[in-house]
């Protein structure tokens, strides 16, 4: 049986800063930390059997972030990006609705409804909620600053 070779894991003083704030940083993701204990743990010394056995994992855990941190460094820690569903809603249809949301006016209102913009733009309720908050609730605040009702008539 072969004996598999370790990758030798040595810091620099600045990467073991960071891992050792990413280890105590509130906001860390607790995945995130974990591996930084794990190439932290791997530094002191020790095969992969040694530093699973400290921390509760499985060797291949701990093989796995001490390759990755050999390989990509800090870098290496972070979560790749996954491919997750393809987008349903482009560029120009979500500008298309930021646009007459900021320039028209429903009938009727000061303002347009999450449900009214959803039945004039032809996307669904949520779609246009999750819009509206990734650019800052813009109804209620269009409204607010362009004088409401009065602003409405003048346009129409």
């Amino acid at each position: 049986m072969a004996v598999q070779q370790l990758a030798s894991l040595t810091l620099s003083d600045e990467e073991r800063t960071e891992l050792k704030a990413l280890t105590t940083r509130r906001k860390t993701a607790q995945a995130l930390a974990l591996r930084a204990r794990i190439v932290l743990t791997c530094a002191e010394g020790g095969q992969n059997k040694e530093v699973a056995a400290k921390l509760g994992l499985g060797r291949s855990t701990v093989g796995k972030w001490r390759r990755r941190f050999v390989e990509q460094r800090v870098d290496g820690l972070h979560d790749e990006p996954r491919s997750g569903a393809p987008r349903t809603v482009d560029d120009v249809r979500i500008e298309a609705m930021i646009v007459r949301t900021l320039e028209s006016c429903p009938e009727n209102a000061t303002h347009w409804s999450s449900r009214g913009m959803a039945k004039a733009s032809g996307l669904s309720v949520s779609t246009v909620q999750r819009i509206w908050r990734a650019f800052g609730r813009i109804p209620p605040l269009r409204a607010a600053l362009f004088g409401g009702r009065e602003r409405c008539r003048s346009q129409g």
